[in-house]
């Protein structure tokens, strides 16, 4: 656990990439495989099952601590990590472990069979021998709240540099249904053949925003434009009389799309399809409502097959016949694609995504303000000539999404952040006008600078009207623009409505109390765009 958590404090406490590779790197060639293993598990998301609540582990702290829960409990409002508070209120250790990171998961894995007095003990003996940076990272193993400032590009680049290996094989081994618990090192990295596993999906490659418009990108000619879905990155795969079906962030969603199972009756095996998971209504997607309905459903019952079938409109083919094409240009694996998916039935549960046709950049503008009626966010452009990378390269796919939403409101509620952000308020409630009430219709903690959350920090601390734990009530007097991605009916909520993705463009100085939008103009947006 101290090799771990050294890796951790070089990581953590340095902003350069050169500095963060080079630890990693010497962390893969010398710390145990096993420990390897399990770190390579923890940076890509695979964490131990919680096996003790946060509720007992505050009760837990405090009682080990000799204070009192409630101070326990304002503590934690200011630090703002569950984790590092636990580590910060303990007295110092009595004794110091040499135990290896794999041997302390396996530790909190034992405690699920045991009741809660067992549990309560063998928790407190750990934390009498764990050093403070120690303690800071079993704490994070137990409440699940384990991350970390690394990329999976550069944990890949890590085990490169360490190994020896081809950095884009690495990202593929990497890839799929894998656990600590169902391989080894040797297994996941240095064995021949990895690729055996069926159901291993392609690392996805994944596109840069275009801020400024395309006509710095040369020729049209050169490109390819199609329709920005919003739905689910997914990619579905054929191999061995199986289909697989993976998200972009490699969960395994297979069971939740059963109707892409008969994909297979279409294509044949050794095909893997890159492209956007929709609800699809016939002839047109669904708003992204629908499809999220489904989303956190490990089995989908029937009702909702009915009221959100779903597609994979597919826009590359990255694996034909069983030969990985990745490498061949972009307009040749479109070509295939096309070819592949041609003459399908109507009712068939994929399809091409369509290619935009243009002949001038000032004409794909006109197609790309016609996104929201094609129920779209936007273009996608991908040079013809690209072959299909590993993660986000910029210079051959770019997504030039249309310009948000947005609409004025007035802040009401404000809860403080997390992190190096917990001495700040930067998590906000908005509400807008309903006659002569305020009524509240979204939350948004991001789109201010610094300075401004600090401002606002300061105001709100004088302005608090009324408490509700950790949420402050405060004066309306600040009128914010929302800006967002989408709108949607929403039962939940007080206002009838739900926005995706929203943030705070701008901080509306300019605009009085009164000037803030509607509920109305809020439903009339809602009418027109959800």
């Amino acid at each position: 656990m101290r090799r771990f958590a050294e890796l951790f404090t070089a990581v953590d406490g340095s902003t350069r990439t050169t500095d963060k590779l080079a630890a990693l790197a010497g962390y893969f060639r010398d710390a145990p495989e096993a420990d390897r293993l399990w770190t390579i598990a923890l940076f890509s998301g695979r964490r131990p099952r919680r096996s003790v609540t946060t509720t007992r582990l505050r009760e837990w702290a405090a009682e080990h601590a000799g204070i009192p829960l409630w101070l326990f409990e304002e503590t934690y409002t200011i630090v703002g990590d569950l984790a590092e508070t636990i580590a910060l209120v303990l007295p110092p250790a009595e004794r110091m472990s040499e135990q290896s990171l794999s041997h302390w998961i396996a530790f909190l894995r034992d405690l699920a069979g045991r009741d809660e007095e067992a549990r309560k003990a063998a928790i407190l003996s750990a934390w009498e021998e764990l050093a403070a940076t120690e303690r800071l990272l079993f704490n994070k193993l137990i409440t699940g709240g384990f991350r970390i400032g690394v990329s999976r590009k550069l944990m890949t680049r890590a085990l490169a540099q360490a190994t020896g290996r081809d950095e884009a094989e690495l990202a593929h081994r990497l890839m799929g249904e894998w656990s600590p618990d169902s391989t080894t090192w040797h297994e996941l990295i240095e064995a021949e053949d990895p690729s055996a596993d069926a159901s291993r999906p392609y690392p996805f490659y994944l596109a840069y925003a275009l801020e400024d418009g395309p006509e710095t990108l040369g020729d049209p000619a050169d490109w390819a434009a199609e329709w920005k879905w919003d739905g689910i990155r997914g990619q579905l795969i054929l191999r061995d009389g199986q289909h697989f079906v993976w998200s972009r962030g490699e969960e395994l969603m297979t069971d939740r799309f059963p109707e892409l199972a008969r994909a297979a009756d279409f294509l044949p095996p050794g095909t893997v399809l890159d492209g956007e998971i929709l609800a699809w209504d016939g002839a047109a997607p669904m708003p992204f409502n629908a499809l999220q309905k489904r989303i956190g459903r490990k089995t989908v019952p029937k009702k909702l097959l009915i009221e959100a079938p779903v597609i994979l409109r597919a826009y590359d083919l990255l694996e034909w016949q069983g030969e990985d094409i990745r490498a061949r240009p972009y307009g040749e694996r479109r070509d295939l694609l096309d070819r592949a998916v041609a003459g399908l039935p109507a009712d068939a549960p994929l399809q091409a995504s369509p290619l935009v046709g243009f002949g001038s950049w000032q004409d794909l503008a006109r197609h790309r303000d016609k996104a929201r009626a094609a129920r779209a966010e936007g273009l996608m452009l991908k040079r013809r000539g690209a072959p299909y990378l590993a993660g986000r390269k910029k210079g051959d796919w770019w997504k030039w999404k249309l310009d948000p939403l947005s609409i004025d409101a007035v802040m009401i509620y404000a809860q403080s952040g997390h992190g190096r952000r917990a001495n700040l308020f930067t998590d906000f409630t908005f509400a807008v006008w309903h006659g002569n009430d305020l009524v509240p219709f979204t939350k948004a903690y991001s789109g201010l600078t610094d300075a401004e959350f600090r401002e606002i920090t300061a105001w709100v601390r004088k302005n608090t009207l009324q408490r509700f734990g950790p949420v402050r009530q405060v004066r309306p007097e600040h009128v914010f623009e929302i800006a967002f991605e989408g709108i949607h009916e929403s039962p939940r909520h007080k206002s009838g409505v739900a926005l995706r993705f929203p943030r705070m463009a701008r901080w509306r100085r300019d605009k009085p109390l009164a000037g803030a939008n509607t509920l109305d103009d809020l439903r009339e947006m809602l009418r027109i765009y959800g």
